[in-house]
């Protein structure tokens, strides 16, 4: 994902501006690995392999995305529906 490209998105819930964390980029300042953030809702969006995962929640698994949110130190709430994450108890929490 093109780090450019970042100005352009918004929540598709409430269309709040979204704050990012980026776990890996590369040079050419295409994001590969990261998280997109709500600060309206709490809702969260992986990027995984330069793909932000935007999708209604509906749509989405948690079990596929819950191994790159352990990865990076993260929890999602438990027992909820929508995609929101937990402060991580433990871990180091990311600044997002």
């Amino acid at each position: 994902m093109n780090r450019k490209l970042l100005n352009k998105l918004c929540c598709p819930f409430d269309k709040s501006d979204l704050n990012v964390e980026i776990i890996q980029e590369t040079e050419d300042q295409q994001i590969i690995e990261g998280i997109l953030t709500c600060p309206n809702c709490q809702r969260y969006f992986p990027i995984i392999y330069g793909i932000p995962i935007m999708t209604p929640d509906e749509y989405r698994e948690k079990a596929l995305e819950l191994p790159k949110l352990q990865k990076w130190g993260l929890e999602m709430a438990p027992n909820q529906e929508s995609f929101q994450l937990q402060e991580p108890s433990g871990h180091d929490k990311l600044d997002i």
